[in-house]
């Protein structure tokens, strides 16, 4: 859809009525999207059992996590233009469906390559539930309620994470491994039989059909991206097939944009950044989450591998992250009241900074208590950054763009998690590479120590091998401060972005332009429930 233009941010209109059962129905909508929240890190609490059950290196590992990801990024672009299209509700249940279905079928996979097959599936559901159930927020609310309306979605996505690595600790150390994707099934039943009874139906029927070039482009573009930040280390930054692969991406994803600017109708409709509250807004949100991302892939194997705890004992020690971020998603409302979105996420983005550099300086001998402080501080950061940013960018789009706004805002977010884990993880394997000592071991045990950091403390443990095990926790803590010093170099310099150009209270606090934005004749609520 073209820009809205300033006929449409002047022009007064009738307010529109609010859904009387919006706050129930907005439950529902929480319940589905919590298997996303509760699924990431649930998975992430698992990668060191999947590095020794299924012989997983490095390299799997980051694609396990990213192959659902690379999915959920690129079908995002059309997954607004279908639920607007064709309902976002019924959208909303297949991506359910689906998700359900390939959690059936990865408990039972008995490879690492058919575990990552089942991902790319859950990637396409998630693809349809997350910006569906945030684009189906504009027809239930008006425009004073959104911001709020997010952030209640925002923190019942986040309330799965720190359940995540506790029940799936729990299930870790009673069962097979596939366990933490069966537990999904009933959590999408309940989200499944809440939408229906409490959600209506609501669609734009004018909004353009999906172009599948773009969405071919997509897919392919950041696959190759992502394939060539994995391979880098394995093969080397200099080898053909990296920078065959990584030249490709570069092409594609140029044919993406220059072919959806030249679009009447784009799925991926850049124009949307022209606002600076949506932009800088949505920049906040893509940062955490390459942050989050990074973090959440390194922690898992530290608190397992290197400090000696089990599945249930590192989920649990996971809660000081979950548990900082959730006491955040319930003050960043009341901040943003006081002080502006702007300065609350600021605050936040400095925030994660000061927790990363705290992390990258953990040594061999720092107990956890040292994890605990700077895990808190982070889930501070990530929570007043994230919740407060995501509802301003909603609240900055006009309802008629509902849809293909969220599904740009989740697309960035999804690059960013599949960037984040190819690129941290790539450093991750170079570093820990370069500083593990093998020479003592043979060359069959010399190449699996090095796929991972549980892979070599599981043979230093079968060997009784001390001096192995020593290295391989020095060479990933190594690894790990470097991953968290770029990263709180990163928040660092977005902070700094963020409190010079983002606009203030007014812009971005969803009570300007979209205030006085129609609802478009084609967007048709029903009540089908």
């Amino acid at each position: 859809m073209s820009a809205p233009t300033a006929a449409h941010l002047t022009t007064p209109v009738e307010p529109v009525a609010p859904v009387p059962r919006r706050w129930w129905a907005l439950g529902a909508i929480c319940l589905s999207v919590l298997v996303l929240g509760f699924d990431g890190t649930i998975l992430n609490v698992a990668l060191p059992d999947l590095a020794v059950q299924l012989h997983a290196d490095t390299g799997q590992l980051q694609w396990i996590v990213d192959a659902y990801l690379v999915v959920f990024a690129a079908a995002m672009l059309p997954a607004g233009l279908l639920g607007d299209r064709f309902g976002r509700r019924k959208m909303l249940i297949g991506g359910l469906l689906l998700f359900g279905a390939a959690s059936l079928v990865g408990t039972f996979a008995d490879s690492a390559d058919t575990l990552i097959a089942v991902r790319a599936l859950m990637g396409l559901g998630g693809a349809l539930i997350m910006p569906l159930g945030m684009a189906i927020i504009p027809s239930l609310f008006p425009p004073n309620e959104r911001a709020r309306a997010v952030a209640v979605m925002t923190s019942g996505m986040a309330l799965g994470m720190p359940l995540g690595p506790i029940i799936g600790g729990a299930l870790l150390n009673h069962f097979w491994w596939g366990s933490i994707f069966l537990i999904n099934i009933p959590l999408i039943a309940v989200g499944i039989l809440a939408l229906v009874l409490l959600v209506p139906e609501s669609r734009n029927p004018a909004v353009p059909r999906v172009d599948l070039p773009s969405a071919l482009l997509g897919v392919t573009g950041l696959g190759a991206l992502t394939f060539g930040i994995i391979q880098g280390p394995t093969d080397g930054w200099g080898s053909l097939t990296v920078i065959g692969t990584l030249v490709g991406a570069v092409v594609l994803l140029t044919g993406l944009v220059l072919r959806e600017r030249s679009q009447p109708h784009p799925m991926l409709d850049l124009t949307l950044l022209a606002d600076r509250g949506y932009r800088w807004n949505t920049l906040a949100t893509v940062l955490v989450t390459f942050v989050l991302m990074g973090a959440l892939f390194v922690l898992p194997q530290y608190l397992q591998s290197v400090l000696g705890n089990d599945a249930l004992g590192t989920g649990v020690r996971m809660m000081p992250l979950m548990g900082g971020l959730l006491v955040a998603a319930r003050l960043s409302e009341k901040l943003v009241a006081k002080v502006s979105v702007r300065w609350v996420v600021t605050g936040g983005l400095l925030l994660l900074a000061a927790a990363l550099f705290l992390g990258s300086s953990t040594g061999v001998a720092d107990g956890y208590g040292w994890t605990a402080l700077w895990l808190a501080v982070l889930g501070l950061g990530m929570g007043l950054t994230m919740v407060p940013a995501m509802g301003a960018a909603m609240a900055a789009l006009p309802e008629d763009r509902a849809g293909v706004g969220s599904g740009l805002l989740q697309t960035l977010r999804q690059s960013a998690s599949a960037i984040g884990v190819a690129l941290l993880g790539s450093l991750l394997a170079g570093v820990y590479t370069d500083h593990l000592d093998t020479g003592s071991l043979p060359a069959s045990a010399a190449h699996a120590a090095r796929g991972s950091v549980s892979a070599a403390q599981a043979i230093a443990d079968a060997t009784h091998n001390t001096a192995l095990a020593a290295s391989a926790h020095s060479a990933f803590l190594q690894g790990m401060g470097t991953v968290l010093l770029v990263c709180g170099i990163a928040a660092l310099l977005s902070a700094l972005l963020v409190a010079l150009r983002m606009p203030g209270r007014a812009a971005a606090g969803g009570d300007g332009a979209v205030d006085s934005v129609a609802k478009p004749a084609g967007d048709h609520a029903q009540s089908e429930a």
